[in-house]
C-alpha cells in the first residue's frame, strides 16, 4: 500500500474533469466508488488528501482553453500541484481561432510547466487536418517558450512521430502505446515515456514489455485521473493516491522495489518539468 511508498510524482492527470465535482455535475455515475481512493469530491479536497498518501507532486493537464484555465486555478491554490495548458486533439475541430492568444497568459504563469495535453487521436470523429495543424502549432509554441510538451498519441503513431522528430521539442509521450521500435527512437531523441495503470491489467502484455525495457532515466508514471484506474480498482474514479499500484507493478516487472520506482520516476519528472525541491 501507499504507506510504504512516498515521494510519488503523478506526471499526468485531469483534476478539472467533472468527475471530481460529481455533486454539481451529475458525473458520479461514470465510475464505481473506490474505498481506497482519496477522500472528498472536489479537486482541491482530493489533491489535499493525496498529499497525505505518498504523493509529493501532481501535474494536472488542460485539454482546451477553458480546461487549461481551470487547471491553472487548481494548481495555483496548492503548493504540490502544477499544470500544463494546451488543446487536446478531441477539441481541435471546435478550437477558437484565437486559442494561442488565450493560452499564452496561462502558459506564462509560474505554475504552468508544460504545453499539454496536445497531440493526435485518429480514433476520435475529428477531422485530421485541424488536429495536425493545431498539434504542430503547439509544438512550435512550446519550442518558442522553452517548455516541454505532453503528447497524446492514439492510433496516430506515424504522424505524431513525424511532427515530433521534425521539431524536436522536449517532452513526454503520455500513456505510451506505440511499438518498442518507435519507443527506442523516442528515447534516442530524448523523450520520456509515460506508463499508466494499464500496466496492471492482465492483458497488457505490450505495456508490461515496455515497462521492463524503458531506460530508468526516461520513464514516468501517471494516472490520467480520473481515467485508467489500476487493478484492483479498475472502473473506479482514478486519483493520484492509486499510483502506488503502478509503482508496484513496474517494480515487480523490473526486479526492484516500489520505492525505487517512485524515486527515479519522480526525479525524471522533476527534471523534465523543472520542478525544484
Amino acid at each position: 500500500m501507499y504507506e510504504n511508498i512516498t515521494g510519488i510524482f503523478d506526471s499526468h492527470s485531469h483534476y478539472d474533469d467533472p468527475a471530481f465535482c460529481p455533486g454539481e455535475t451529475g458525473e458520479a455515475g461514470r465510475f464505481r466508488p473506490c474505498a481506497c481512493g482519496a477522500s472528498g469530491d472536489g479537486p482541491a479536497e482530493v489533491l489535499k488528501s493525496v498529499a497525505d498518501k505518498g504523493v509529493a507532486y501532481v501535474m494536472t493537464c488542460g485539454t482546451s482553453v477553458e480546461s487549461s484555465a481551470r487547471s491553472l486555478d487548481i494548481a495555483s491554490s496548492l503548493e504540490h500541484v502544477y499544470c500544463a495548458a494546451g488543446i487536446h486533439p478531441e477539441c481541435a475541430e471546435e478550437c477558437p481561432s484565437d486559442y494561442m492568444d488565450r493560452l499564452l497568459p496561462i502558459l506564462s504563469h509560474s505554475k504552468t510547466l508544460a504545453v499539454g495535453e496536445i497531440g493526435l487521436d485518429y480514433s476520435y470523429p475529428v477531422p485530421r487536418e485541424p488536429q495536425l495543424r493545431i498539434f504542430e502549432e503547439q509544438v512550435l509554441l512550446a519550442n518558442r517558450l522553452s517548455l516541454p510538451v505532453i503528447v497524446h498519441d492514439r492510433e496516430a503513431h506515424a504522424d505524431t512521430f513525424d511532427i515530433l522528430m521534425r521539431h524536436r521539442p522536449r517532452g513526454v509521450i503520455h500513456c505510451y502505446s506505440g511499438s518498442l521500435e518507435m519507443a527506442k527512437e523516442y528515447v534516442k531523441a530524448g523523450f520520456f515515456l509515460g506508463i499508466t495503470g494499464i500496466v496492471t491489467f492482465k492483458n497488457a502484455r505490450k505495456v508490461r514489455e515496455l515497462a521492463e525495457w524503458i531506460p530508468e532515466d526516461r520513464l514516468l508514471i501517471e494516472t490520467d485521473a480520473p481515467y485508467l484506474a489500476p487493478e484492483p480498482f479498475r472502473g473506479c474514479r482514478n486519483d493520484s493516491s492509486l499510483l502506488f499500484r503502478v509503482a508496484e507493478s513496474i517494480a515487480e516487472i523490473r526486479g526492484c522495489t516500489p520505492r525505487e520506482v517512485a524515486d527515479f520516476t519522480r526525479e525524471n519528472a522533476r527534471a523534465l518539468f523543472g520542478v525544484k525541491e
